[in-house]
Protein backbone atom coordinates (compact mmCIF):
# COMPACT_ATOMS: atom_id res chain seq x y z
CA UNK A 1 0.00 0.00 0.00
CA UNK A 2 3.06 2.68 0.79
CA UNK A 3 4.45 1.39 -2.55
CA UNK A 4 1.22 2.57 -4.55
CA UNK A 5 0.89 5.84 -2.64
CA UNK A 6 4.39 6.96 -3.50
CA UNK A 7 3.87 6.09 -7.27
CA UNK A 8 0.55 7.90 -7.05
CA UNK A 9 2.10 10.91 -5.26
CA UNK A 10 5.24 11.15 -7.94
CA UNK A 11 3.20 10.89 -10.92
CA UNK A 12 0.65 13.54 -9.64
CA UNK A 13 3.88 16.14 -9.07
CA UNK A 14 4.88 14.89 -12.87
CA UNK A 15 2.12 15.84 -14.21
CA UNK A 16 1.54 19.02 -11.75
CA UNK A 17 5.65 20.12 -13.01
CA UNK A 18 5.40 19.56 -16.44
CA UNK A 19 4.82 23.03 -18.48
CA UNK A 20 3.85 23.39 -21.74
CA UNK A 21 6.48 25.28 -23.72
CA UNK A 22 6.79 28.57 -26.14
CA UNK A 23 5.26 27.47 -29.19
CA UNK A 24 6.28 29.06 -33.11
CA UNK A 25 3.48 31.18 -34.42
CA UNK A 26 1.76 31.89 -31.52
CA UNK A 27 -1.56 33.76 -32.85
CA UNK A 28 -0.66 36.25 -30.20
CA UNK A 29 2.27 37.32 -31.96
CA UNK A 30 1.38 36.87 -35.42
CA UNK A 31 2.04 40.06 -37.75
CA UNK A 32 -0.03 42.79 -38.33
CA UNK A 33 -1.59 43.17 -41.92
CA UNK A 34 -3.04 46.71 -42.47
CA UNK A 35 -6.57 46.59 -44.00
CA UNK A 36 -6.67 49.72 -46.04
CA UNK A 37 -9.98 50.72 -47.97
CA UNK A 38 -9.13 50.53 -51.61
CA UNK A 39 -8.64 53.88 -53.61
CA UNK A 40 -9.00 54.82 -56.93
CA UNK A 41 -5.35 55.52 -58.72
CA UNK A 42 -6.36 58.92 -61.58
CA UNK A 43 -3.06 58.81 -63.61
CA UNK A 44 -2.04 62.46 -63.79
CA UNK A 45 1.09 62.04 -65.73
CA UNK A 46 3.05 62.92 -62.25
CA UNK A 47 5.62 61.07 -61.01
CA UNK A 48 4.36 62.03 -57.44
CA UNK A 49 0.79 60.85 -56.07
CA UNK A 50 -1.35 61.36 -53.56
CA UNK A 51 -1.72 58.08 -52.45
CA UNK A 52 1.73 57.71 -51.23
CA UNK A 53 1.71 59.01 -47.28
CA UNK A 54 5.00 59.93 -47.14
CA UNK A 55 6.41 62.88 -49.11
CA UNK A 56 9.89 62.90 -50.82
CA UNK A 57 12.35 64.40 -47.40
CA UNK A 58 10.53 62.55 -45.21
CA UNK A 59 11.87 59.86 -43.00
CA UNK A 60 10.23 56.46 -43.48
CA UNK A 61 9.50 55.50 -40.18
CA UNK A 62 6.55 53.02 -38.64
CA UNK A 63 3.41 55.31 -38.35
CA UNK A 64 0.59 52.80 -39.07
CA UNK A 65 -0.78 49.52 -38.08
CA UNK A 66 1.14 46.60 -40.00
CA UNK A 67 4.23 48.81 -40.09
CA UNK A 68 7.47 47.31 -39.21
CA UNK A 69 10.23 48.75 -36.73
CA UNK A 70 13.29 47.21 -35.21
CA UNK A 71 14.20 47.38 -31.48
CA UNK A 72 17.53 47.28 -30.72
CA UNK A 73 17.90 45.17 -27.62
CA UNK A 74 20.26 47.21 -25.19
CA UNK A 75 19.35 46.14 -21.93
CA UNK A 76 21.74 45.75 -18.92
CA UNK A 77 20.63 44.88 -15.49
CA UNK A 78 22.94 45.43 -12.28
CA UNK A 79 21.68 44.80 -8.51
CA UNK A 80 23.62 44.53 -5.25
CA UNK A 81 22.50 44.20 -1.91
CA UNK A 82 24.35 43.89 1.64
CA UNK A 83 22.98 43.54 5.16
CA UNK A 84 25.06 43.69 8.47
CA UNK A 85 23.34 42.68 11.36
CA UNK A 86 25.09 42.53 14.81
CA UNK A 87 23.72 42.05 18.66
CA UNK A 88 25.43 41.77 21.71
CA UNK A 89 23.79 41.13 24.99
CA UNK A 90 25.98 41.37 28.36
CA UNK A 91 24.49 39.92 31.95
CA UNK A 92 25.78 39.74 35.03
CA UNK A 93 24.52 39.96 38.44
CA UNK A 94 26.20 38.92 42.38
CA UNK A 95 25.96 38.83 45.41
CA UNK A 96 27.67 38.20 48.77
CA UNK A 97 27.66 35.98 51.37
CA UNK A 98 24.70 36.12 53.48
CA UNK A 99 25.76 37.01 57.08
CA UNK A 100 23.75 36.94 60.76
CA UNK A 101 25.16 38.35 63.71
CA UNK A 102 28.59 39.25 62.15
CA UNK A 103 29.26 35.70 61.32
CA UNK A 104 28.32 34.09 57.49
CA UNK A 105 25.59 32.29 57.44
CA UNK A 106 26.98 27.94 55.70
CA UNK A 107 25.05 25.09 55.05
CA UNK A 108 27.26 21.85 55.02
CA UNK A 109 29.80 24.50 55.73
CA UNK A 110 29.36 26.42 52.25
CA UNK A 111 28.38 29.92 52.69
CA UNK A 112 25.12 31.45 50.73
CA UNK A 113 26.41 33.65 47.83
CA UNK A 114 25.36 33.68 44.40
CA UNK A 115 27.52 35.26 40.72
CA UNK A 116 25.77 34.77 37.56
CA UNK A 117 27.70 36.11 34.32
CA UNK A 118 25.85 35.94 31.01
CA UNK A 119 27.06 37.24 27.34
CA UNK A 120 26.02 36.64 24.00
CA UNK A 121 27.18 37.57 20.68
CA UNK A 122 25.65 37.59 17.28
CA UNK A 123 26.35 38.92 14.00
CA UNK A 124 25.22 38.12 10.64
CA UNK A 125 26.30 39.06 7.34
CA UNK A 126 24.67 38.80 4.00
CA UNK A 127 25.99 39.39 0.22
CA UNK A 128 23.78 38.97 -3.17
CA UNK A 129 25.20 40.34 -6.39
CA UNK A 130 23.40 40.19 -10.22
CA UNK A 131 23.68 41.42 -12.92
CA UNK A 132 22.35 40.81 -16.51
CA UNK A 133 22.79 42.00 -20.08
CA UNK A 134 21.09 41.47 -23.58
CA UNK A 135 22.21 42.63 -26.77
CA UNK A 136 20.47 42.11 -30.41
CA UNK A 137 17.63 43.68 -32.36
CA UNK A 138 14.33 42.34 -33.31
CA UNK A 139 11.84 43.63 -36.00
CA UNK A 140 8.06 43.30 -34.59
CA UNK A 141 4.60 45.09 -35.81
CA UNK A 142 2.40 48.14 -35.01
CA UNK A 143 -0.12 47.29 -33.65
CA UNK A 144 -2.56 49.86 -32.89
CA UNK A 145 -1.79 53.54 -32.58
CA UNK A 146 -3.60 55.52 -29.89
CA UNK A 147 -5.09 58.89 -29.26
CA UNK A 148 -2.20 60.60 -29.00
CA UNK A 149 0.20 59.27 -31.82
CA UNK A 150 2.03 56.52 -29.05
CA UNK A 151 2.37 53.28 -30.98
CA UNK A 152 1.88 49.67 -29.47
CA UNK A 153 4.33 47.20 -30.86
CA UNK A 154 4.22 43.49 -30.53
CA UNK A 155 6.55 40.77 -32.39
CA UNK A 156 8.84 37.66 -31.98
CA UNK A 157 11.54 36.01 -33.41
CA UNK A 158 12.75 32.29 -33.82
CA UNK A 159 16.03 30.67 -34.36
CA UNK A 160 16.49 27.02 -34.50
CA UNK A 161 19.90 26.17 -33.73
CA UNK A 162 21.19 22.07 -34.09
CA UNK A 163 18.62 20.52 -31.84
CA UNK A 164 17.02 23.77 -30.24
CA UNK A 165 15.03 26.56 -30.78
CA UNK A 166 16.19 29.81 -29.30
CA UNK A 167 13.17 32.80 -29.69
CA UNK A 168 12.54 36.53 -28.47
CA UNK A 169 9.37 37.60 -28.19
CA UNK A 170 8.60 41.70 -27.04
CA UNK A 171 5.83 43.70 -26.53
CA UNK A 172 5.14 47.25 -25.27
CA UNK A 173 4.88 51.00 -25.81
CA UNK A 174 6.75 53.39 -27.78
CA UNK A 175 6.86 57.36 -28.89
CA UNK A 176 7.41 58.45 -32.36
CA UNK A 177 9.58 60.79 -31.59
CA UNK A 178 11.77 58.17 -30.31
CA UNK A 179 12.40 56.45 -33.53
CA UNK A 180 15.40 56.69 -35.80
CA UNK A 181 15.63 57.83 -38.67
CA UNK A 182 16.71 54.27 -40.08
CA UNK A 183 13.36 52.86 -38.41
CA UNK A 184 14.65 51.52 -35.19
CA UNK A 185 13.96 52.57 -31.49
CA UNK A 186 16.45 51.17 -28.46
CA UNK A 187 14.30 48.94 -26.14
CA UNK A 188 14.94 51.23 -23.27
CA UNK A 189 12.94 53.46 -24.83
CA UNK A 190 10.06 51.03 -25.36
CA UNK A 191 7.55 51.55 -21.92
CA UNK A 192 5.81 48.74 -20.22
CA UNK A 193 8.13 46.78 -22.34
CA UNK A 194 7.87 42.42 -22.07
CA UNK A 195 11.16 41.07 -23.47
CA UNK A 196 11.41 37.07 -23.55
CA UNK A 197 14.44 35.64 -24.44
CA UNK A 198 15.02 31.66 -23.80
CA UNK A 199 15.55 28.64 -25.63
CA UNK A 200 13.21 25.45 -26.66
CA UNK A 201 14.97 21.81 -27.22
CA UNK A 202 17.00 19.17 -25.72
CA UNK A 203 19.78 21.85 -24.18
CA UNK A 204 17.15 24.23 -23.28
CA UNK A 205 15.78 21.32 -21.18
CA UNK A 206 19.17 20.22 -20.32
CA UNK A 207 19.66 23.46 -18.03
CA UNK A 208 16.30 22.72 -16.29
CA UNK A 209 15.72 21.24 -12.46
CA UNK A 210 14.34 18.16 -12.68
CA UNK A 211 10.83 18.10 -10.67
CA UNK A 212 12.01 15.69 -8.58
CA UNK A 213 14.94 17.59 -6.88
CA UNK A 214 13.08 20.88 -7.34
CA UNK A 215 10.38 19.39 -5.03
CA UNK A 216 13.09 18.57 -2.81
CA UNK A 217 15.03 21.66 -2.93
CA UNK A 218 11.59 23.70 -3.12
CA UNK A 219 9.25 25.03 -0.05
CA UNK A 220 7.36 21.75 -0.05
CA UNK A 221 10.16 19.51 1.66
CA UNK A 222 9.45 19.98 5.43
CA UNK A 223 13.12 18.60 5.61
Amino acid sequence: MRVLIVAASLLALAGCTTPGGPLPDDPYYAPVYPDLPPTQVVTTGSIYQDTFSNELYSDIKAHRVGDVITVNLVESTKAKKSATNEMSKDNSMSLDPISAGGAPITINGQTIDLNYKEKLDLSKEADADQSNSLDGSISVNVLQVLSNGNLVIRGEKWITINDGEEYIRLTGLIRPRDIKPDNTVESTRVANARIQYSGTGTFAESQKTGWLAAFFSGPLWPF
